[in-house]
């Protein structure tokens, strides 16, 4: 899928600061990104990225955050409960979306196919439109897709913060997810993120 013509005319705009923080959508990917799992057959032990759990808490309480796997929703799941594991944490979390999401044939379900985060499907689904807290549309100007692969976020890729994978090197160099807070924190403050990241895209 790629961007529509009104996508990349919104997106080619000047990139314009915002006087005071803006409500931001943040979609999280886990597997490969927050975490490893070595074994799909065993979807609850994994190896979390450094500063995994202290990342997701911050943006939980800073921001507006659904997470976004293509593992089935049950590994979804347990892999969230391992990650927060009080409910309360759990509890702000807007969305926990799974393979069920992407609108597969039941053939490329069971299959490892290519599945592609199209934004349009968050910002239309209810429950992630009730959680903006002006009652305003989720769209391209306010959420972020982090994710390890920058095909997923084909449709929109001037939402995507793409990071390397990982692959369970818990002494990686650099470590990756305070400079994606750090980031975010910028995008916060931006007038339209999609603007902000086709001139100033997240590099590690």
């Amino acid at each position: 899928p790629n961007p529509s013509p009104s996508y990349l005319l919104r997106a080619s705009f000047l990139a314009l600061p915002s006087p005071t923080p803006r409500p931001m959508l943040v979609v999280i990917d886990l597997n490969g990104t927050l975490l490893f799992r070595p074994s799909r057959r065993q979807p609850t032990k994994f190896l979390a990225r450094p500063h995994a759990h202290t990342f997701l808490a911050y943006c939980l309480e800073t921001f507006h955050v659904v997470i976004w796997s293509s593992a089935r929703p049950d590994n979804v799941r347990n892999m969230l409960a391992a990650l927060l594991p009080a409910p309360e944490q759990r509890a702000r979390v807007v969305a926990a979306w799974g393979r069920d999401k992407f609108g597969l044939s039941p053939e490329d379900y069971n299959l490892r196919t290519q599945c592609y985060k199209r934004l349009t499907r968050l910002w239309e689904d209810p429950v992630v439109a009730a959680a903006h807290p002006a009652g305003e549309p989720w769209n391209q100007g306010n959420t972020v897709l982090i994710d390890d692969s920058a095909e997923k976020a084909r449709s929109e890729p001037f939402n995507a913060i793409t990071i390397p994978e990982f692959f369970g090197d818990v002494n990686e160099e650099p470590e990756v997810l305070p400079l994606v807070h750090d980031y975010l924190n910028t995008l916060a403050m931006q007038v339209d993120i999609s603007t902000y990241i086709r001139t100033k895209p997240f590099r590690v």
